[in-house]
């Protein structure tokens, strides 16, 4: 059964809004190899419409060295206002949105990657669809913005891995606590 993993940048005050600015101060190698590790075991990503919506307006025109990747991926978009994905290789998940996971974890190949998307992890989290949650918690409080986990029930989590980069940004790996 393939999984679902989402990787995700946040603030020690759990501030996910823009990290673009504010982000990549502490990008480095240590980064970019768990980055990296990460997006080698899958085959797909899930995006939300606005993550979807930000990344199909830059990565068809990019010339970044990962635009190939990101252009050939396989992506599928949770949404139920987009009624069109122009992005090549996207399909649009709507209606039964639990069930299409369901059957799209249960489909042939490898894990699927989440990127960003604050809606969608949320909403994993609730229906407990997430498999694997990796948080790079860099050490910066920004004070104001939108939060990862804001309106969100209990939720258990266990932490299978941590370590900290030279740059200070732990890379904590939770899993479902049941």
């Amino acid at each position: 059964m393939r999984k679902i993993i989402a990787s995700l940048f946040v603030s020690l005050d759990g501030v996910a809004e823009a990290p673009d600015t504010w982000h990549f101060p502490y990008f480095n190698d240590e980064m970019g190899d768990a980055v990296g590790a990460a997006m080698a075991t899958s085959d797909a990503m899930l995006l939300g419409r606005v993550q979807y919506e930000q990344f199909a307006a830059y990565w068809p025109s990019s010339k970044d060295e990962f635009a190939d990747f990101m252009n050939n991926q396989k992506k599928y978009v949770v949404t139920n206002t987009l009624t069109e994905a122009t992005w090549n290789n996207t399909d649009i998940i709507s209606g039964d949105v639990p069930g299409r996971l369901q059957a799209l974890k249960a489909s042939e190949g490898e894990d699927i990657a989440v990127t960003g998307s604050l809606t969608l992890v949320r909403s994993l989290l609730k229906e407990g669809l997430l498999d694997r949650l990796q948080l790079f918690v860099h050490p910066v409080i920004i004070g104001k913005g939108a939060r990862w986990f804001d309106n969100l029930d209990s939720i258990e989590l266990r932490l299978t891995s941590a370590e900290t980069f030279s740059a200070g940004v732990i890379n904590q790996v939770y899993t479902p606590a049941a």
